[in-house]
């Protein structure tokens, strides 16, 4: 319990601290979440780095996001993520009822523009852990209601697969429009 309150309060502090020690400029430019998205990343490569030494490779893309779910996110904040949702082509989109750092601020509306700097992090955490599995991605949260969140990944191989089986088929439409 200890462990966990000590947590909460270094993410606290660090997110005080790089927006306390940002220029205005920074602060609405976006330079501040990014700042706290790298150190999550780092964060995430270290721990998935330690928390996979000892398991089985991994099959495809959903048992690795079923191991963040479970393993990774159990591990880092004491529960499962609650629901994992796909649509088998590279989006995933994990929900937490009750997400930890979330916790402590009002259940209200008040702070809900706050709720991004929160959650730069672990958008960091999840994109860094994944990074070290081999899967490039980039993770995005949203917060409709405090303090459950929805942390949306895109992995960018399936994305950017996608994208240019679109884009063969829109050239060769076109090359055809020019035969005629």
């Amino acid at each position: 319990m200890a462990d966990e309150a000590l947590f909460l309060l270094l993410h606290n502090e660090m997110v005080s601290g790089v927006y306390k020690s940002a220029e205005q400029g920074e602060v609405e430019n976006g330079r501040c979440i990014t700042k706290l998205e790298n150190m999550g990343f780092r964060v995430g490569q270290g721990l998935i780095e330690r928390f996979t030494k000892d398991t089985a490779r991994f099959k495809d893309e959903l048992d690795i996001m079923k191991f963040i779910c479970k393993d990774f996110w159990t591990t880092v904040f004491k529960k499962q993520i609650d629901n994992l949702r796909t649509n088998h082509q590279g989006i995933y989109v994990l929900q937490d009822n009750k997400f930890r750092l979330l916790t402590q601020m009002s259940a209200g509306k008040q702070y809900l523009e706050h709720a991004s700097k929160y959650l730069a992090f672990t958008c960091g955490l999840i994109r860094g852990g994944l990074s070290n599995l081999g899967i490039k991605s980039i993770v995005t949260a949203e917060v409709s209601s405090m303090p459950a969140c929805k942390l949306t990944s895109y992995f960018l191989t399936n994305v950017f697969s996608s994208y240019l089986s679109g884009l063969v088929v829109f050239v060769s439409c076109f090359c055809y429009l020019e035969d005629i």
